[in-house]
């Protein structure tokens, strides 16, 4: 697992630059969640949230969102942005061990270039929580670099080797290309893909 908060401490967080380049991307993704719910759309958990780049906007969509992240400064600059905020909350906790933070059931997960950061283990480990506290009929929507040359400095997961054997109790519903705009080199060179997933039942 890279080291995030060093990261954060020194100002190196191309992922921030990227939800906010490729926002209208991924709003379109949201919306495509929310066509097949009623509101309100159920319960949301944002896997590794950082500093509230896009739990706030799943609780404003109508979702009753949860931000998890180990690193307490992005957990605590994420509370302060949006406090008194409705339906939305923030925890610090560890995304391999989801059960352990208590959080209840949701239905539908969101990780931007969470999974693809873990290794072998911690990524069943984070499917492990993840379908423990899925409801029936939950999705999961989640962004990966692919294998790439550049993997051991930014990260990266296959579909077929990584998202699958971690996830075979899910249904692949959909594997598309993601923007690339405001990720930077090298990680626009990685072909990352976003991944849509439901629990079977």
């Amino acid at each position: 697992m890279a080291n995030y908060a060093r990261m954060y401490r020194f100002g190196i967080t191309p992922w921030e630059r990227y939800g906010t380049m490729a926002a209208a991307s991924i709003a379109a993704l949201l919306d495509r969640e929310e066509t097949e719910r009623s509101r309100p759309h159920g319960r949301a958990l944002d896997l590794g949230c950082g500093r509230d780049q896009y739990t706030p906007d799943l609780a404003r969509r109508g979702w009753e969102a949860v931000g998890i992240d180990y690193v307490p400064a992005a957990i605590e600059a994420a509370a302060a942005k949006t406090q008194g905020a409705d339906r939305l909350r923030y925890v610090v906790g560890d995304v391999t061990r989801l059960p352990s933070a208590h959080l209840g059931t949701f239905d539908f997960f969101l990780d931007i270039g969470c999974f693809q950061g873990l290794d072998a283990g911690q990524r069943l480990s984070l499917e492990e929580g993840v379908s423990a506290l899925a409801n029936p009929g939950a999705t999961l929507l989640l962004l990966s670099f692919g294998p790439s040359r550049w993997r051991p400095l930014v990260g990266g997961a296959s579909q077929e080797k990584e998202v699958d054997t971690a996830f075979a109790g899910w249904e692949m519903l959909a594997v598309e290309p993601a923007d690339t705009a405001g990720l930077g080199w090298p990680m626009s060179k990685t072909a990352p893909r976003w991944h849509r997933l439901r629990r079977r039942t």
